[in-house]
């Protein structure tokens, strides 16, 4: 099993209720929901954060981070 999680979702995240964690059996579809995911957020997001994708043991999370 692979794994798209978003950590730490803001508030835009949970307006459109994205899904915190999602379960592929294919690697190859965890990473490309997970590029998806955060397609869409870097662009319709409100811009108060970055997001940072990072593959973990196969899993792949979205870390929401303040800007400065």
């Amino acid at each position: 099993m692979h794994y798209v999680e978003i950590k730490n979702a803001c508030s835009c995240a949970i307006k459109r209720a994205l899904p915190e964690k999602q379960e592929f059996e294919d690697k190859e579809k965890a990473e490309a929901e997970a590029n998806r995911l955060l397609a869409k957020m870097h662009l319709e997001f409100c811009k108060k954060h970055t997001f940072e994708l990072k593959n973990e043991f196969g899993n792949f999370n979205i870390y929401v981070r303040v800007k400065f």
